[in-house]
């Protein structure tokens, strides 16, 4: 009788190619297909360690059309590897998709832990993670933006958020309007060539980003409300 597959939720580099399981490494070598975000980026990370599986997208914008599909293949006995543009998948990414049509399905869903940007920039943030929040992206758009901040303000939690680098210094200002001029962390190009990790209250970050124009992305981690 013909046994489903199983999808394997691999975490990848965020930026330096060691930063890889031997684990992810083995499962990305002996499944059937990669799913990957990126598979520009996935393909190079794979002929680095002359890996030679198969890669298909699933992305923003193509992973309601690529859904069935390999929820079908994973049914029929496939084995597959979603791989996120970087760090662990599922996080701020459309991934979680393919994970509820696995779920849905009744196939085994196998988590290859690994790095993720938030927790890594976290770690240095010198802030207390006892207990935390991760917000990833908040809206582009200020009003809703401002909102969400609103609702976090009196929050005791440290907070972790991702930015772009062409909304940092509005998320900032934001911010700062919002929550007050805390101590905040801020962690650029983590693990790669120029990494960078900025302390410093709100204040100084918007000093500091309006001399030295924002590259790359950005782990923002926020300090909780002053109880």
């Amino acid at each position: 009788m013909q046994t489903s597959g199983t999808l394997y939720i691999v975490s990848t580099p965020i930026g330096n190619l060691e930063d890889i399981t031997l684990r992810a490494l083995r499962v990305l070598g002996e499944v059937d297909l990669v799913a990957a975000e990126d598979t520009r980026r996935t393909r190079r990370l794979l002929t680095h360690y002359n890996i030679n599986t198969s890669v298909t997208s699933f992305f923003q914008g193509n992973e309601h059309a690529k859904l069935k599909g390999l929820v079908d293949r994973l049914v029929l006995g496939a084995s597959i590897a979603l791989v996120s543009d970087a760090g662990t998948p599922a996080i701020s990414d459309p991934g979680y998709l393919l994970v509820v049509g696995a779920i849905k399905a009744g196939i085994m869903v196998v988590a290859i832990p690994g790095v993720t940007a938030c927790i890594s920039a976290a770690s240095v943030s010198g802030m207390p993670l006892h207990n935390f929040a991760f917000e990833g992206f908040l809206s582009p758009k200020s009003g809703k933006r401002k909102r969400r901040l609103a609702r976090l303000q009196q929050d005791e939690r440290t907070m972790i958020f991702y930015e772009s680098p062409h909304r940092l210094i509005k998320f900032l200002v934001d911010a700062g309007e919002i929550l007050g001029d805390r101590q905040v962390c801020i962690a650029r190009e983590l693990t790669k060539k120029y990494e960078e990790i900025f302390y410093g209250t709100v204040s100084e970050a918007i000093a500091k980003f309006n001399s030295q124009r924002p590259r790359g992305e950005f782990t923002i981690v926020v300090a909780g409300e002053d109880p």
